[in-house]
């Protein structure tokens, strides 16, 4: 999120670029790429990032910390989208008992009121249907005087309404709340859930009668900056998921930053608040699991700690170049992204500039801040989407292979329609079943005080909707889907899940001022679909990490298991997957994270499927914790449907 700076003192978190830089040798420089791909060398890369330090610092004034970014490239033109039937989605936030409301300042005197707002989806009691929990956070003004906002636990009641059950529960107001992660740190069966916070994390401990015990203390994890981002990998691969917390900056409430004023302080000539530039970057922390219920900080040991002090905020582990290892990316706010490689020895290597993942098109930092991954083009490999401030582009990053991507946002047609908003959640989904990964954002912006200035796009904001042209190329559907995605709100956190175990994956948006949204998805007639929930054995129990591959209908689509994404929100671990016409499945490849392949042949469609690592398909019950034999005690059993 490119806001306005604070101060000056730029120069270490810019500068420091040019040392991030690969130091590419004769033989990069001598390769012409290859003819199909027309992103430019490695050497050619690395320079371009090079010029994209020197130039700002030799020509540009320190008030240029907002720039709108270049044109878009001649000829450019929205992709048309080809006639289909998009689903209607339904605002049913009302009819589904949900009456969750963020606090919020009006005013946004500081960057940290205006950061907040993290969706969680996850079926804490394991009885087969998504719950749904809403972070919440106080205004400053309200924090000085140690008052804390409700977060909400909502239960899904398995007839589309869903109960507030956050009282007695331990999670209605652990901290000063951003986001969160979900997994089964001590692989015990019941989902945990970790929030990042200001002023000191938590992380909570499931303990499978719908309550849940703050464990931070003991557990070693409270970090104490402002954590934005997190997200559960297991990165050693040793059965137990680690923690990976992005850090945005220093923030403290006993000594509070300026509001307007100075000349630094100001967006369009406007006073608004300071920071992020100009405040001093958080850096990020790596807690590894010791498979006793403890952590441990191996940052600087993993070479992840960003000891410059970036400002993260999306992260995300992922396969990126498909050995086995989960491998890191880290989304920042006006400054180069980081992708890390696993090294499969406990270190990671720095290498987002040269793989063409840090940066723009045109080698320039970015406002980044959600992170989403899919396999929208069948390839086999995660491509990387990320959303950005107004005045620029979303990113798209192809994954090529190799560790070598390609900026395709213009060309595959996520850029255009993105420019005008401040984009935050972003997620891949197959809305309409037809096999192909489609994308949404959510939006809005950070100054109140941009309502007044229409040419910014004003200050409440629409959603965005890109259906897959099956090409490569998006098409912006947005006021195709009904009119709940045209209502403009000022979004944050985005989630996704099959919340009605239709088969339709649905949508849940957290908004600053307003109540939140559950947008429901009718579907597509005659689109059929599939949905793995995976247990590890000899993996961690939630199998964070695995990779599925299916093969129906003439397709083959690949999909991981994640932990965190989109902007400070969880979407459904299960892993669904459109089928279009397909009435079966021919094979289903999983690869665990322990190494374990498994293969399954001859499924039917429309199903949801238990796999148990090393047993296969067994029945749900096998997949729940030990102590408990059947759905959570009150609660009716899953549908018929659950398993064939």
């Amino acid at each position: 999120m490119r806001h306005a700076p604070f101060s000056t003192s730029l120069e270490l978190p810019t500068t420091e670029r040019h040392r991030r830089t690969r130091k590419t040798s004769n033989h990069d420089c001598q390769q012409n790429g290859d003819p199909l791909n027309p992103r430019p060398p490695a050497c050619f890369r690395a320079a371009l990032a090079l010029l994209a330090v020197v130039l700002p610092a030799a020509g540009a004034s320190a008030q240029e910390q907002h720039p709108v970014a270049p044109p878009p490239p001649p000829g450019t033109k929205k992709i048309q989208c080809s006639r289909r039937p998009v689903p209607q989605l339904e605002d049913i936030t009302e009819k589904a008992g949900i009456r969750f409301r963020h606090t919020a300042n009006p005013f946004s005197t500081y960057i940290v009121e205006s950061m907040s707002g993290g969706v969680i989806l996850f079926d804490y009691d394991r009885d087969g249907w998504l719950d749904i929990y809403f972070t919440n956070a106080p205004t400053v003004e309200m924090a000085l005087r140690k008052e804390k906002s409700r977060g909400a636990l909502y239960h899904n009641n398995h007839d589309g309404a869903f109960t507030d059950v956050t009282d007695g529960s331990g999670l209605a107001a652990p901290c000063f709340a951003m986001g969160g992660a979900v997994a089964d740190y001590n692989n015990d069966g019941w989902p945990d859930l970790y929030l990042t916070c200001l002023g000191g994390n938590a992380l909570l401990r499931n303990n499978g009668d719908g309550t849940f015990t703050d464990v931070t203390a003991q557990a070693g994890v409270a970090d104490g900056r402002m954590s934005t981002g997190a997200a559960f990998g297991d990165y050693d691969r040793d059965g137990f998921v680690d923690l990976m917390v992005a850090n945005y900056v220093d923030f403290q409430l006993d000594h509070l930053p300026p509001f307007g004023g100075k000349s630094l302080c100001k967006y369009r000539g406007i006073d608004v608040y300071c920071g992020p530039r100009g405040l001093k970057g958080g850096g990020d922390s790596l807690f590894h699991n010791n498979g006793d219920g403890t952590f441990a900080d191996v940052s600087k040991a993993a070479g992840v700690d960003d000891s410059h002090g970036y400002y993260g905020l999306g992260v995300v582990w992922a396969d990126f170049n498909n050995t086995g290892w989960p491998d890191l990316y880290v989304a920042n706010d006006t400054l180069p992204n980081f992708l890390y490689r696993n090294d499969g020895k406990g270190k990671f290597t720095e290498i987002g500039l040269e793989s063409g993942a840090a940066l723009s098109e045109t080698g320039s930092e970015q406002a980044s801040m959600g992170i989403s991954l899919g396999d929208y083009l069948h390839t086999g490999r995660p491509s990387i989407h990320v959303t950005n401030f107004s005045d620029d582009y979303d990113d798209l990053y192809r994954n090529d292979g190799n560790w070598n991507f390609s900026d395709v946002s213009y060309q595959s047609g996520v850029a255009l329609p993105s420019r005008p908003r401040v984009k935050w959640g972003t997620a891949f989904l197959d809305l309409d079943n037809d096999g192909w990964l489609d994308l949404v954002t959510v939006s809005g912006h950070v100054y109140p005080q941009m309502e007044q200035a229409p040419a910014s796009g004003g200050y409440w904001q629409p959603k965005l909707l890109y259906m897959n042209e099956k090409n490569g190329t998006f098409c912006d559907a947005s006021s195709q889907a009904g009119p709940a995605l045209e209502t403009k709100r000022l979004s944050r956190g985005l989630a996704v899940g099959d919340l009605f175990n239709d088969g339709n994956v649905d949508i849940v948006v957290e908004d600053l001022d307003s109540s939140a949204m559950v947008l429901r998805n009718p579907g597509v007639a005659e689109r059929h679909w599939v949905s793995f929930e995976l247990a590890g054995t000899k993996s961690n129990r939630m199998a964070i990490g695995a990779r599925v591959k299916v093969v129906a209908g003439g397709m083959t689509q690949t999909d991981e298991v994640h932990s965190g994404g989109s902007y400070l929100s969880q979407s459904d671990v299960r892993l669904h997957f459109g089928l279009g016409t397909a009435e079966k499945i021919e094979s289903v490849e999983i690869r665990w994270p322990s190494g374990k392949v498994e293969t399954i042949k001859n499924l039917a469609a429309d199903h949801f499927y238990a796999i148990l690592e090393g047993d296969g398909i067994v029945p749900a019950e096998r997949t729940y914790p030990a102590a408990q034999k059947g759905p959570a005690p009150n609660n009716p059993p899953a549908p018929a449907k659950n398993q064939p």
